[in-house]
């Protein structure tokens, strides 16, 4: 299966959406504040797409990622698998995908946010070549609740 690039008014924006929402169903409850999945419609991924990247494998997808340039790196978010594909490579592909255009773009790494609870993601992304560089706090909380990643390029 091959990474695509979908448009901003790409039909599958609502398969992509499903995608997200079964992905990070498993983390209701585990994480503090909820996951902003909640509140993502077709409209905000199609914006999402429109401003920056949104890679999906497959179709009807079992992986992707929304890409946005930041200063100095490109920020992923919303990388999600099937939890049936889960263990074939999918997240790898689309992290590698992103470096190779964060280099072509000049940038000097590939960002993420994991949630502070997520530490079997935190392991995962240690794997692929990320280090913690910050910690942060959502509105209204006086602890950290997300951990930033860079991996460079």
């Amino acid at each position: 299966m091959e990474i695509e690039q979908l448009s901003p008014n790409d039909p599958r924006l609502t398969e992509t959406l499903a995608l997200i929402q079964r992905a990070f169903a498993e983390h209701d409850g585990r994480i503090d504040p909820p996951s902003s999945m909640h509140r993502l419609t077709p409209e905000d991924i199609g914006h999402a797409a429109r401003n920056g990247h949104l890679w999906v494998i497959g179709a009807p997808p079992v992986a992707c990622v929304l890409l946005s340039r930041k200063p100095g790196v490109l920020h992923l978010s919303k990388l999600a698998v099937h939890p049936a594909h889960r263990g074939e490579g999918h997240a790898r592909r689309l992290i590698d995908h992103a470096v190779d255009l964060a280099q072509a773009l000049g940038l000097r790494a590939v960002e993420l946010q994991t949630r502070v609870e997520l530490t079997d993601n935190h392991t995962a992304f240690e794997a692929m070549g990320f280090r913690k560089v910050a910690e942060t706090a959502h509105p209204g909380y006086d602890r950290a609740t997300s951990i930033t990643m860079q991996k460079g390029v």
